[in-house]
């Protein structure tokens, strides 16, 4: 799977209008890796819960009598998914080889960079899966890093570009207060106050999300939407506003949608905000501007051949 870049300037809609201009750098082959540590994952349990010596000819669902087998799950699971995590895996060694061989290092403090900005884009069901997969999207995060650096570390870009791109974009490097949000919203208050009724006498909130909930994108996710912070646009200002006043682990009232729905909303975990200097992201802006000088984009794939790296599905 190819890494795309997104490089251009998000138009201002009406909630942002006025702010300094952000370009947003990265979030798009970050949010890539999130996908494939997602099925990644999903592979693993799959594979974990299989008992040892199960036959393939093992019975795993049934409808109307005709069976479908362990066999038949998994060939399907690996056509759907085993390339691109296959591919993610192969990746993420090849650029391992090349950080030994050009000497290429990756910083705790750079990928804590990154990873502070990924939780400003405005996908939340994305940034579901970036909670659930903290350690393996570092190793991802790094691998994308070596890459840029290998691609860049011949490129030379003026100190006063640099400087003048960070002076344009500052307000990007000043990272909120990410709240990860769980949310159920329901239709009345009488389904509002059932469902606290249902918490308050111990419930999980995930189910009772993914039961009662009517918003069917973050239903599925038991209620996940990731995380967010109090200005984000995409989110109802309601929410916005509730997750700064709710502990850690605790849920809300119900809070009045702008849509006329009632939501509960449950802060999961929380992500202080940063606000980094110019030294703490010169590299980075640097690395970026050093990107878009590169005539097309380049995928860990171009480094294949010069490490002898081979896989199951050929060429």
């Amino acid at each position: 799977m190819s890494y795309t870049r997104n490089t251009q300037r998000p138009a201002a809609s009406p909630a942002t209008a006025g702010r300094p201009p952000r370009r947003r750098l990265k979030t798009g082959p970050l949010l890539v890796l999130l996908l494939l540590l997602f099925v990644g994952n999903l592979l693993w349990f799959i594979a974990w819960l299989i008992p040892n010596g199960a036959g393939s000819s093992e019975e795993v669902a049934a409808v109307q009598g005709d069976p479908i087998t362990r066999q038949e799950w998994m060939a399907a699971m690996e056509e759907q998914h085993g390339r691109d995590t296959l591919l993610g895996l192969v990746n993420q060694k090849v650029m391992a080889t090349a950080a030994e061989e050009y000497d290429i290092k990756v910083s705790d403090k750079e990928i804590d960079l990154e990873l502070a900005m990924l939780r400003t884009a405005q996908d939340g069901t994305d940034m579901a899966l970036y909670a659930e997969n903290g350690e393996s999207l570092r190793e991802q995060v790094k691998s994308q890093l070596i890459l840029e650096k290998v691609l860049t570390k011949d490129i030379v870009v003026e100190d006063q570009k640099i400087e003048a791109f960070y002076k344009e974009n500052q307000a990007l490097y000043d990272v909120e207060d990410g709240y990860r949000t769980s949310m159920m919203v329901v239709e009345s208050a009488s389904e509002a106050e059932a469902a606290l009724k249902e918490l308050e006498n111990g419930s999980s909130f995930e189910a009772l999300a993914r039961e009662k909930s009517v918003d069917t994108a973050s239903a599925s996710l038991g209620g996940d939407i990731g995380y967010i912070s109090p200005d984000q646009p995409s989110v109802d200002p309601a929410v916005a506003k509730a997750v700064q006043s709710i502990e850690t682990g605790k849920w809300s009232e119900p809070v009045a949608l702008k849509d006329g729905r009632l939501a509960i909303v449950a802060v999961v975990d929380k992500a202080e905000g940063q606000k980094f200097s110019f030294e703490e992201v010169k590299g980075h802006i640097g690395r970026e501007l050093a990107l878009e000088q590169l005539p097309q984009s380049v995928t860990p794939e171009a480094f294949w051949k010069e490490f002898d790296a081979e896989w199951f599905y050929g060429q």
